[in-house]
């Protein structure tokens, strides 16, 4: 396994938000954490990037406990945030961004533009200059740009036309299926999400109220139904 999540307690000073968490997520596989605005969502990606101190619980990629709250002894363990404001250098172009990102080892620009070739017709654009979904395929391609062993997505879909989320989020299952990265994508498109995903889990007040693989979870839409709402999954019925 890539990443693997043990008994997690992430919050913000002593405050718990997400309380026991256990996942793995292997190599190549996308996991979707979905779930309403103040699940703690956010919360658990600053977390497991080390922006956040953890409160219990640990963190390990590829076998490798992660130190707590070290958010670039992370970053050199493979773990990588694209964070949901994308965080790019707005006065920059392209190219500069990706240049100042990457890192010795990491993939080159060529590769990112196989990737992402829509980049290239911009590649001398200042990165404020674009438009919202090509800031958002900057960004991911600004984290790829450094290998990661495992790519955390904070709400992808932030800001953009559904038509824009449509075409960018298959991105995500091109990645982790050509590159091996282990991602974790945090989206509010519940549909596109579990389209591109292989397993999920819906956190409700920072708790797990359902998991499993998405091709079950699109088949059982009540459930999901359920766990957002507090409804009877046991009960619930496709």
């Amino acid at each position: 396994m890539s990443l693997q999540i043990r008994d997690l307690v992430a919050g913000h000073g002593k405050v718990p938000v997400v309380r026991g968490l256990d996942v793995d997520v292997s190599n190549g596989s996308v996991l979707a954490v979905l779930g309403p605005n103040g699940a703690g969502k956010t919360t658990l990606m600053m977390t497991l990037a080390g922006l956040l101190p953890r409160l219990g619980g640990e963190v390990l990629v590829d076998d490798k406990p992660l130190p707590n709250g070290n958010p670039s002894r992370a970053n050199k363990s493979g773990v990588v945030l694209v964070p949901d404001n994308r965080a790019l250098f707005s006065g920059l172009t392209v190219a500069d961004n990706l240049t100042i990102a990457r890192r010795k080892g990491g993939m080159s620009l060529d590769e990112i533009l196989d990737l992402f070739p829509a980049l290239q017709a911009r590649w001398k654009v200042a990165a404020g200059s674009l438009s919202g979904g090509e800031q958002q395929m900057l960004a991911v391609a600004r984290a790829l740009v450094q290998k990661p062993s495992v790519l955390l997505i904070d709400e992808m879909s932030m800001g953009l036309a559904p038509v824009i989320v449509e075409s960018l989020l298959p991105m995500v299952r091109r990645i982790a299926d050509t590159t091996g990265t282990s991602v974790v994508l945090v989206e509010q498109h519940v549909r596109l999400a579990l389209e591109v995903a292989d397993d999920a889990i819906v956190l409700v007040h920072g708790d797990v109220t359902l998991r499993g693989s998405s091709a079950e979870l699109r088949r059982h839409p009540d459930r999901l139904e359920a766990a957002y709402f507090g409804g009877d999954i046991a009960h619930a019925t496709a």
